[in-house]
């Protein structure tokens, strides 16, 4: 009887470990059959991720600020367009109405950008710029031209923001050696400017990643632990923000969430989300806020340096604090709320209960805002007056930089703008070339390349004719991405207004910066706009009227490549060769700076190599220039600066060096002239005018003297 009952058992084994095996092969089948399924959903994901990987490289380093790190990265979005367009049929036709005169517009305003290369005055900055909003169209049309699922919208949104949130808890680790640098250079002046080098843009960079964090987390389509991770890292993300102490960046938040607040559906979900994100950020705020206390503290003692090093490391650990407690707290929330069916009647008792709280914090923050300024309107017009006044950084109060006045030299940059847009109204002055009016019309002792506002930067730069075609392109993208998260479902919708936060962060910050100029930020704004606009399920450009037949003639088909391969090829090679060019000279331009000290030969051949890859910039000559007067070749020195003159004839750093070496040749009367065009191209340089004043009165002038001057008020600037 034992062995009779004990073998059918152990002849069922085999059977039961066949059958789990089938069961796990038909899970591994159904999984990969899922993945494939998604995949011919929203094909475009695969080459979106790709691009995505370069926005986090760029974010590693620098920004992508600069052109040796963007350029390629251009090219590797313009091959991932290609392979999406062989790969994913294009009908043009089935394109709601507002994409395609988004990015109709949006490709106007780039040739308009590359044209204003004509009337510029320094035409290789107009070619870098053109080539800039080159790569931001290049984005926007890699994620915006192809429809996507919400689910597939919702893991590129997802990955970018996990991503940085990485990177982010990467630097809160390593914030004392960073780079290998230590404290002082990762956080001078008590300022995070690591990885991307300037403490507003350093900012930025997390707060773009924030917001799209937080709005996701309030989505009931995603699993609440996914919700809760989202949540946990708005909070890391905007802590490290907060390390850089950048005011802006405070203003453009609080700006942003009242946009939030007032246009997007769903408010008691963000509040209800945003009130712990917010309780997290404010608990780890005091120790955060003496890091910059502990590095600004003017004795630079061991126990200074001590006290510097225990405040970063309680900083991190209450920053870590925050984001799990605040991630669990969320995560065990939106577990509540998935299984709310067990709790019928808890809805409504909930909702009004949120309600309330929204309506008490609201109550509270502005008594708040009225107890800690007694006299609003007397603090208004203070603030105004710091930030209008002459004296720029200095006019701010003492006290921590977050609140403190507005002083900065951004009023003065803004007016210069405004001045140079009335003079050339219709065309602008040309992409990228603020920097050289600025010399010759501003009052501060700064000398910035761009105006410090996006919105000022079209205007002066492109002028009327670019500004209405840069309109026409983003409004027509924002009525897109306002329509998918007025008519998508309950994932599209949260997907959509998550991904336009982050791209309206950058538009609104960036009112007040030059984020524009910074390739790590510009591209995933417009990445990020792009994902919205491909939620867009508006009606095709052949539902739309009257041209109904025509273009379903022209474009229902999918673009064929006999039809259209030939032009599409010739163009994107076109544009390849204008990326490429720039960017080829400026690695030359690198290389010979790394071996002029041993190998003169070298570094002047790579310069002109550089000068030949960009026949429009002056940049090749001028550093050709630097090294000669360094090796005290002044005649070689002359002549590229000469060179440099034939570019871009208003170059005052290439006529002060020609008229300081003239002077030391004994040239007076040559020095003379070319020294007061110096004052006149830049006004405030006291060293043009010490020199034109030695050079009156028949005193030759030391090169190499002026130039260690020049070195070392640059160093005392930056």
């Amino acid at each position: 009887m034992e062995s009779h009952s004990v073998e059918p058992a152990r002849s069922a084994l085999p059977r039961k470990r066949a059958r789990s095996g089938t069961k796990r092969s038909s899970r591994k089948r159904s999984s990969t059959k899922g993945i494939a399924e998604f995949l011919r959903g929203s094909p475009i994901v695969v080459p979106a991720l790709g691009a995505l990987a370069l926005f986090v490289a760029w974010a590693t380093n620098q920004g992508g600020y600069p052109l040796t790190h963007w350029a390629p990265g251009a090219l590797i979005v313009l091959v991932l367009l290609g392979i999406a367009a062989g790969w994913i049929p294009v009908r043009i036709g089935e394109l709601p109405r507002a994409v395609l005169v988004a990015l109709a517009g949006m490709a106007l305003y780039t040739a308009w950008s590359f044209l204003s290369i004509l009337w510029a005055g320094v035409p290789g900055d107009a070619w870098e710029g053109a080539d800039r909003t080159l790569l931001y169209l290049l984005v926007f049309a890699l994620f915006a031209t192809w429809r996507m699922r919400a689910e597939a919208a919702a893991l590129l949104v997802v990955v970018w923001t996990l991503a940085l949130t990485g990177v982010a808890a990467f630097v809160v680790v390593h914030l004392d050696t960073l780079g290998g640098l230590g404290l002082e250079a990762a956080l001078p002046a008590g300022r995070l400017v690591y990885p991307a080098g300037y403490v507003n843009a350093n900012a930025a960079q997390w707060m773009m990643v924030a917001f799209p964090a937080l709005l996701l987390a309030r989505s009931g389509r995603l699993h609440p632990a996914l919700r809760g991770v989202l949540a946990g890292a708005a909070v890391l993300l905007t802590d490290v923000a907060l390390l850089s102490l950048s005011r802006g960046s405070v203003f453009a938040s609080a700006a942003l969430l009242l946009v939030v607040f007032a246009l997007a559906p769903g408010r008691l979900r963000t509040f209800a989300v945003l009130v712990p994100v917010l309780l997290g950020v404010a608990a780890s705020t005091p120790l955060l806020l003496k890091v910059g206390d502990r590095l600004q503290a003017p004795e630079q003692t061991q126990t200074a340096a001590s006290a510097a090093e225990s405040a970063v490391h309680h900083a991190s650990a209450a920053m870590f604090a925050a984001t799990v407690l605040v991630a669990l707290a969320v995560a065990l929330a939106a577990a509540f709320e998935r299984n709310r069916s067990r709790w019928p009647n808890a809805r409504a008792p909930l909702r009004r209960a949120l309600s309330v709280a929204a309506v008490v914090t609201v109550v509270a923050g502005i008594g708040g805002v009225f107890a800690a300024v007694s006299n609003p309107i007397a603090r208004v017009s203070h603030e105004w007056d710091t930030f209008t006044s002459s004296q720029g950084y200095s006019a701010n109060e003492t006290g921590n930089r977050l609140i403190s006045g507005l002083g900065s030299s951004r009023y003065d940059f803004y007016r210069v703008a405004l001045d140079e847009f009335a003079a050339h109204p219709l065309l602008g002055i040309g992409a990228d070339n603020f920097a050289q009016q600025y010399l010759r019309k501003g009052h501060s002792n700064e000398t910035p390349h761009y105006p410090h506002s996006v919105e000022l930067r079209t205007l002066v730069e492109t002028g009327l004719i670019g500004t209405a075609l840069a309109l026409v392109g983003v409004i027509a993208a924002l009525f897109a991405a306002g329509r998918a998260i007025r008519r998508s479902d309950g994932l599209g919708r949260a997907v959509a207004a998550a991904a336009l936060a982050g791209f309206g962060y950058w538009a609104v910050h960036g009112s007040v910066d030059w984020f524009f100029e910074y390739a790590g930020l510009g591209a995933p704004a417009f990445a990020m706009l792009g994902i919205a606009c491909a939620l867009d399920r508006g009606r095709p450009v052949t539902q739309s009227g009257r041209l109904a037949r025509t273009w379903q003639r022209l474009w229902q088909v999918p673009i064929r490549p006999l039809v259209l391969g030939l032009p599409a090829a010739a163009v994107a090679l076109v544009i390849a060769a204008s990326l490429v060019a720039p960017w080829l000279s400026g690695l030359e331009q690198e290389s010979a700076a790394r071996v002029w000290v041993q190998s003169r030969a070298a570094a002047y051949s790579r310069l002109n190599t550089a000068a030949e890859l960009d026949p429009l910039s002056a940049e090749p000559y001028l550093v050709a220039g630097s090294i000669a007067i360094r090796l005290e070749e002044f005649g070689r020195a002359d002549h590229e600066f000469a060179l440099a003159l034939g570019r871009v004839p208003q170059s005052q750093y290439a006529i002060l060096e020609r008229g300081t070496i003239a002077s030391q040749r004994g040239e007076g009367a040559e020095a003379v002239r070319l020294l007061q065009r110096a004052v006149v191209l830049y006004p405030r340089d006291n060293l043009a005018h010490a020199a034109l004043a030695y050079a009156r009165e028949g005193v030759r002038i030391s090169v190499a003297l002026l130039n260690a001057q020049i070195l070392k008020e640059g160093q005392e600037l930056q």
